[in-house]
């Protein structure tokens, strides 16, 4: 049985799609963004979270396990020296598809698949901390009811 096994089969072998993808992923990380098909791109971009996250714990064996998922030495250097740390602060989300439209010769979907600005996390903000604001300003009002009351007699 295969329950919650996810992939796009992209019409290729397995062997063929781990060695696009893996070569997709060491270009996308050696020149921050690609152009590809809509399919290949949400494919790349589950493959190139996992990496950025294996960069972001940043020990040896997490790097020797990119090492044998990308099989691009400076590409994995890269990626852990310069890109990971860059995302420390995000909790996922490191790339974004950009869709340009039909291509001409066959009218398949095509997109830029690209990494997002570094720095800006990817969090919801809360909504209990703007209650507890609202609840502050109530009573604050009050006051300044009492204290115009007071100054009006």
């Amino acid at each position: 049985m295969r329950h919650r096994l996810h992939t796009f089969k992209i019409g290729r072998t397995g062997a063929h799609r781990k060695a696009m993808l893996a070569n997709m992923v060491s270009s996308l990380i050696e020149h921050g963004q690609i152009k590809t098909t809509i399919t290949k791109a949400k494919e790349a971009r589950r493959f190139a979270d996992r990496m950025i996250t294996l960069g972001k714990k940043g020990d040896l064996h997490r790097r020797r396990l990119a090492i044998s998922k990308l099989r691009n030495k400076d590409a994995v250097k890269k990626l852990f020296d310069e890109l990971a740390p860059q995302y420390t602060e995000r909790e996922g989300g490191y790339t974004r598809i950009i869709k340009l439209g039909r291509r001409v010769g066959d009218g398949a979907e095509m997109c830029i698949l690209q990494f997002v600005e570094a720095g800006a996390p990817a969090k919801k903000q809360k909504a209990a901390p703007a209650k507890a604001e609202k609840k502050a300003e109530a009573p604050a009002k009050e006051v300044k009811a009492e204290e115009t009351a007071e100054v009006a007699e």
